[in-house]
């Protein structure tokens, strides 16, 4: 089943798509599917880091983009 991206980025919220879960930061998306259902995305970015875990963000979207 083909996935459709749609990313939508926050310029004033350099956390977009993160939260700070008892110190370790996650990535939070959601996939809309062709079927018209929908997928929620949580991975863990395994960092304490904030900055960190905008770069691990980025680049994950970024290939969920492909």
């Amino acid at each position: 089943m083909k996935k459709t991206v749609s990313l939508r980025i926050n310029q004033k919220n350099l956390n977009h798509h993160l939260w700070n879960n008892h110190g370790t930061w996650w990535l939070h998306y959601t996939l809309h599917l062709p079927d018209y259902t929908k997928r929620r995305v949580r991975k863990s970015l395994a960092t304490h880091n904030v900055e960190e875990a905008r770069q691990r963000r980025d680049e994950i979207l970024a290939t969920t983009m492909l």
